[in-house]
């Protein structure tokens, strides 16, 4: 995989060579069911290959688990939507987008009309469909739940009808190209809109609480990029100067490995997670990562001319790993 480091080292943006890796591994489709052409991995298998792919490039393992994450809304999809959309196909299917809800969707018979603009596209020139939150309005008036809550549904809208605002400029994670996009009043059928909590395909991983999707999917991700920084970094400096960060990272992997074959093993059954557990997993997750970061400031220093220097590899893993601390997920 050295070659395939390489090629992300540096880059503002995947070239077609490494585009063409990722699809020919088909991991855009990583969740995706083997009958609509994906891998279908377990979940547990899921985590550790993207594990992988961001100890090989931060920006590899970062786009990978977005818009793999992503395509896993195939399972909120109504099965025609889904059918069209991934089984009539020229080439393989990317989704990505924004969380969000930074747009309206006006109500329009079986259609929506959307309009706004949203931030932070990972792989937004890379993307086939973006996928996005709107409030929905009916006669320019936003509904609200029983509760009193805006109603927020979610959307997918093919590539061609958006307009990419290329605004990412950051210090790493820069192949990720996670750009703003925008909608000027764009028609979508109901049929591409859904719901996070709302599925229509079977398989165990679908029954994932989508918040503990998340949290996992991305835990993994600075796991993998503070083992590549912890392997430069033992080229430079001195083992003691990096074993908190190695028991750091040792942790992390038994921790999300547990927690992995734990939730495929209650979606063998069922898909109630209890609000307790998620949380647990969550200050879990929160907390590795805090313990990563500080690990990996402490190395920092000692690092000399190499770990400031932007062209070598330790500098990207610095930046890129910082730059990934900055998404809100784990944020207090």
């Amino acid at each position: 995989m050295q070659k395939l480091r390489e090629q992300c080292l540096g880059k503002e943006a995947f070239s077609p060579e490494v585009l063409e890796w990722i699809q020919r591994e088909n991991l855009w489709n990583l969740w995706v069911p083997k009958t609509y052409g994906g891998l279908e991995m377990p979940f547990s298998e899921g985590l550790l290959r993207l594990k992988e792919l961001a100890e090989i490039d931060g920006s590899l393992g970062w786009t990978v688990t977005l818009c793999s994450g992503a395509n896993y809304f195939i399972g909120n999809l109504r099965p025609e939507a889904a059918e069209n959309i991934f089984l009539n196909v020229q080439k393989p299917v990317c989704f990505g987008g924004s969380g969000g809800a930074f747009g309206t969707a006006e109500k329009s018979g079986d259609h929506y009309m959307i309009s706004g603009k949203w931030r932070y596209a990972t792989g937004a020139p890379y993307l086939t469909h973006f996928t996005l939150n709107a409030r929905i309005t009916d006669n320019q008036k936003e509904l609200t739940n029983p509760d009193g809550s805006t109603v927020i549904r979610s959307f997918l809208v093919p590539a061609k009808e958006v307009k990419i605002i290329k605004d990412w400029d950051t210090m790493g994670l820069k192949a990720t190209a996670t750009h703003s996009f925008e909608l000027n009043n764009v028609r979508v059928h109901s049929k591409h809109s859904f719901l996070y909590n709302e599925f229509y395909l079977p398989q165990p991983v679908f029954k994932i609480n989508f918040s503990l999707f998340a949290d996992l999917t991305l835990w993994v991700n600075y796991v993998g990029m503070a083992a590549h920084y912890f392997k430069a970094a033992t080229q430079i400096t001195k083992p003691e100067k990096t074993s908190g960060l190695e028991k750091a990272i040792f942790e992390a992997e038994q921790n999300i490995s547990a927690y992995a074959r734990e939730i495929e093993e209650i979606t063998t059954s069922t898909s109630n997670f209890s609000e307790e557990y998620i949380q647990g997993i969550h200050s879990t997750a929160a907390l590795s990562v805090e313990e990563i970061s500080q690990a990996i400031i402490k190395i920092h220093p000692h690092l000399g001319v190499k770990g400031c220097s932007k062209i070598s590899e330790i500098n990207q893993v610095f930046r890129d790993y910082f730059t990934a601390t900055q998404h809100h997920i784990f944020t207090k």
